[in-house]
């Protein structure tokens, strides 16, 4: 019997997560939280589907193994393969940033032009085109794989020029096809909103998965009857698979804040 005083559970591949967990935080800040970065096994966009829903059912037992209420897969390749599994699984709640994306984008364009960003494994995986074509199967939808995106975030270049430059290349498609909106298909491309801003100028909408997604579990926390009532700021626990300290150094960059404690774990046991 799930109550609302238990915990939100999320899970991602390694960091790029964080950028939710800022968003929920925002929009939730009286909420549990426990994270779980996989980052011994990041990243997930160039791996094959049946071990990320190998990964991803792992993320989601130790999670549930902790009492939490429902599942955020806060990773856009994770929820591309493994979103229908674990609702399959699980005997809980569990959002994927895959249709929240899709419904502001469909929302917010125009021209029926929508352009999606996003690692090899989200790309090729058809999710997010699948998802917007069903909403509206007139709107045009073009994709680009930003494979080094998360790899230069992690290395905190984000503001690099050298990242300003590949961007360049990776977004020449926008310009080409003539969008007005793009998602922004990855977890960890928020902290490159800037760079991917300067370069598109204002005619091109950005659709922050992380915004939507957590706008989306509040919506799903209200109707299920399962908000915390508790008028204290909410309690954040962080694990991970690997790399403790470099999480932990990173994470602030993520949430503008300390993230502790960061705790160690195997999750081969799960």
């Amino acid at each position: 019997m799930k109550t609302n005083s238990q915990p939100i559970g999320i899970f991602d591949s390694g960091l790029g997560g964080l950028t939710v967990i800022k968003e929920i935080i925002h929009l939730l800040p009286h909420e549990d939280l426990i994270y779980l970065g996989d980052t011994a096994r990041v990243p997930y966009g160039e791996k094959c589907p049946e071990t990320v829903i190998k990964y991803a059912l792992q993320n989601a037992k130790f999670l549930t193994n902790k009492k939490v209420k429902c599942v955020v897969i806060a990773c856009n390749t994770a929820a591309a393969f493994s979103l229908e599994k674990l609702n399959e699984s699980l005997s809980l709640s569990c959002l994927g940033v895959i249709e929240p994306g899709a419904e502001a984008a469909v929302k917010a364009t125009r021209s029926g032009k929508i352009g999606i960003i996003g690692t090899t494994g989200t790309i090729e995986s058809n999710a997010y085109v699948k998802a917007i074509k069903r909403l509206n199967q007139s709107i045009e939808v073009f994709c680009q794989a930003c494979p080094l995106f998360v790899p230069l975030v992690e290395e905190a270049w984000h503001v690099h020029p050298i990242t300003h430059q590949i961007a360049e290349i990776y977004l020449r498609f926008c310009f080409e096809k003539s969008i007005d909106t793009l998602i922004l298909g990855c977890t960890h491309y928020p902290l490159l909103k800037k760079i991917i801003s300067d370069i598109l100028g204002p005619e091109i909408f950005l659709i922050d998965s992380a915004i939507t997604l957590a706008e989306k579990l509040a919506g799903l926390l209200i109707k299920e009857g399962l908000l915390n009532s508790q008028s204290l700021q909410g309690k954040h626990t962080f694990f991970v698979t690997d790399m403790p300290k470099k999480f932990y150094n990173l994470g602030k960059l993520f949430l503008k804040e300390n993230v502790f404690p960061v705790e160690h774990i195997d999750i081969t046991n799960y």
